[in-house]
């Protein structure tokens, strides 16, 4: 199963709309996790159109988009348990991995935005990956997300920069 993990996307604040090779990932893509920050309905409504099938949460800029703070889902064998990491960067991971924690056991995948920098690390004995901003809005200095291929629980992540 291929999985693109996309977040931080802030349309229209602070970019027009999505570059094309992230819009060719995401239609090319199996299923699709945005960790939130959207930043409006018709983001949401654009992703949704690219790939139905979408786990989604809202970030600290969607009040208005209605997507719960904490998502779950399984795919190929392996939990993902996605959340926007709202809060300030010092603890970050903890706040990440606690969430994970609270949803799943430790074996699951956590994802989370909001710093707008690329992650791949294991905190706490958990998985979290932070795939950037999908359009590099600031304060990222370019577009990143992950693309994850899913086979029988195993998984294999690859950062993308556009």
């Amino acid at each position: 199963m291929n999985v693109a993990i996309i977040s931080d996307t802030h349309i229209p604040s602070r970019a027009a709309g999505l570059p094309d090779a992230v819009r060719d990932r995401i239609r090319g893509a199996d299923h699709v996790i945005h960790a939130g920050d959207f930043d409006s309905k018709g983001a949401l409504a654009d992703i949704r159109e690219l790939s139905p099938a979408l786990t989604a949460v809202a970030g600290n800029m969607d009040p208005a988009v209605g997507l719960p703070g904490v998502a779950r889902t399984t795919l190929g064998g392996v939990t993902f348990v996605v959340t926007h990491g709202t809060g300030a960067t010092e603890g970050y991971e903890d706040r990440v991995a606690i969430v994970v924690r609270q949803r799943a056991d430790a074996s699951a995948i956590g994802v989370a935005g909001h710093t707008h920098e690329v992650l791949d690390t294991v905190h706490g004995g958990v998985r979290l990956l932070n795939p950037g901003s999908a359009t590099g809005a600031a304060p990222a200095s370019r577009p990143t997300m992950m693309t994850v291929t899913v086979t029988d629980g195993d998984l294999d992540v690859t950062v993308h920069e556009d």
